[in-house]
């Protein structure tokens, strides 16, 4: 079990996490909020990159400072994942392995099987410099598993992703996601939706909202429309365009606004996680 207690955090003498509390056991978790809301500063507390003035963070109810079986069941994936371009896949993750005391005696095959699991393995002996955006970046998953850890942190992992890869990271995500506790960093609500059991949502430095995703659909509950575009010309009230899109050839648009719509041609529609997070954000 990682626990948070009242983590408070600045930067400069620039507050930028304030009595942020949470329990995390076993599941998936998204950690939703928008560029600046203090999601990668909440990260490095928990994996030590950032110290907090005191102990507010625990594992297994001892604190994480100095704790040696926090950090060796604890993984970690920056949003920005350096590596040795001149090394081999293989390479590296001997190098991964070895920061992470992995006894590679002990687990002979630990290598080839994390990199198995994102798919790389006929890209094993070419050196990384070779590898696209995305390889790269399943790659840093597959570092994060060496340890065989019981957290593992991601931080913007589907960052400049094609659709295909953020397809493969869902399916790695659900395959490695049993008895562990692993907490995802977006701001993308979309990333989310199929994979956490718990979301949070962060904003002006503080937890607006947790629960699952179906919770956070329902604060978009009666707010959220379809229109013809044309009615927006006309509309003087506050109001969020989620996307737009054609139909019988007549161009409509998703909003959410908590007006009422009777004078316009709007239709209810149900609300998606992406909308209850806009309207959370927004304060609609």
């Amino acid at each position: 079990m990682l626990e948070i207690r009242n983590l408070n955090y600045q930067f400069r003498k620039k507050s930028i996490i304030e009595n942020f509390s949470h329990q995390f056991k076993p599941g998936i978790y998204g950690l939703l909020g928008a560029n600046g809301a203090g999601k990668t500063t909440l990260m490095r507390c928990m994996v030590g990159i950032y110290t907090p003035k005191s102990n507010t963070i625990f594992y297994n109810e001892q604190p994480v400072r100095n704790n040696r079986n926090f950090f060796k069941d604890i993984s970690y994936l920056p949003q920005k994942f350096g590596l040795f371009k001149d090394l081999t896949v293989k390479e590296m993750m001997l190098m991964m392995a070895s920061l992470k005391d992995v006894d590679i005696k002990a687990n002979p095959s630990i290598v080839e099987d994390c990199v198995a699991t994102v798919n790389l393995s006929k890209k094993l002996n070419d050196k990384v410099k070779t590898l696209s955006g995305g390889m790269i970046r399943r790659l840093g998953i597959a570092q994060t598993l060496l340890n065989d850890p019981k957290i593992i942190i991601f931080d913007e992992p589907t960052a400049g992703l094609d659709i295909e890869e953020r397809l493969r990271f869902k399916n790695i995500m659900s395959k490695i996601g049993k008895d562990r506790i692993i907490i995802i960093s977006t701001h993308i609500a979309s990333d989310i939706e199929a994979l956490c059991d718990e979301v949070l949502v962060l904003k002006d430095k503080r937890i607006a909202f947790t629960g699952t995703c179906q919770e956070i659909a329902e604060q978009a509950k009666g707010k959220t429309f379809i229109l013809p575009q044309t009615d927006l010309f006309d509309m003087k009230d506050d109001y969020h365009i989620q996307n737009h899109f054609e139909k019988d050839g007549t161009s409509f648009a998703r909003i959410v606004t908590n007006t009422l719509l009777g004078e316009y041609h709007a239709k209810p529609v149900d609300p998606t996680i992406e909308d209850g997070y806009i309207c959370l954000l927004r304060d609609i």
